[in-house]
């Protein structure tokens, strides 16, 4: 049975992957701020999964929660993140500008660095890191969301290089448009879906089941000799080169 982490696992992708993980008799540990939303969704997933709730960017949170995290973890899912600028007012001045970027690369890049820095004695050899990226990654019109997301997938670069001598395989997931999470809030008008839309091959939206079952292919054995990769799971809407 392998112990899995998932940050940012209380609802949507996350929560996503954590059903799935259990679902094949794993043991699913979910993190996130919102201590609410992570006991419901343990409750809902059942016995395979706790909750444990910090903020995945505060060093000082990740360090208490280790405590409460498995001994020994096979695979970590980075996932917690989003788009911190949705929903904000527009920066005024350069210390607006500051706080606004950091306020995404500490959501969506420190988050992955921190708790995989702090999980790293206890990743088990042969197991994966598996991080959340964005199709923002790779267009421009998304600011410091796009650009924290890139840092991510430079980042893994590196990190499939360390763990590469203890058979740890680190890959990166780069969904499209995904419905039904959080991430847009209210944002998402009727026509800015129908854009998205048609930019797919496929005509179609993703789920977080899309992504939930390629982070289960990255973390299985069928995938021990990939890594260092970013997989484009976007319906053709960017082609992976």
């Amino acid at each position: 049975m392998r112990q899995i982490v998932v940050t940012g696992g209380g609802t949507g992708i996350g929560r996503a992957v954590a059903e799935a993980f259990a679902a094949r008799g794993d043991q699913v540990v979910i993190t996130g701020r919102r201590r609410s939303v992570l006991d419901r969704t343990a409750a809902e997933l059942g016995d395979r999964v706790r909750a444990v709730a910090f903020d995945a960017s505060d060093p000082e949170q990740v360090e208490a929660a280790l405590a409460a995290l498995p001994p020994q973890v096979d695979v970590l899912v980075n996932n917690a993140g989003g788009n911190t600028d949705i929903g904000a007012a527009p920066p005024s001045g350069l210390a607006g500008v500051a706080a606004a970027w950091r306020a995404n690369l500490d959501a969506n890049v420190l988050s992955a660095v921190l708790v995989t820095t702090a999980l790293r004695p206890r990743l088990a050899a042969g197991g994966a890191v598996v991080s959340v990226s964005s199709i923002a990654a790779h267009r421009g019109g998304s600011g410091s969301y796009g650009s924290a997301k890139a840092a991510v997938e430079a980042w893994n670069l590196t990190l499939a290089q360390e763990l590469g001598k203890d058979r740890i395989t680190a890959n990166v997931v780069a969904p499209g448009y995904v419905e039904s999470t959080e991430f847009f809030q209210d944002a998402m008008t009727p026509q800015r879906r129908a854009a998205l839309l048609a930019q797919t091959a496929n005509g179609r939206a993703g789920t977080p089941t899309d992504i939930a079952e390629t982070v289960l292919f990255l973390a299985s054995s069928a995938a021990s000799h990939l890594t260092g990769q970013t997989l484009h799971v976007n319906g053709g809407a960017l082609a992976g080169r």
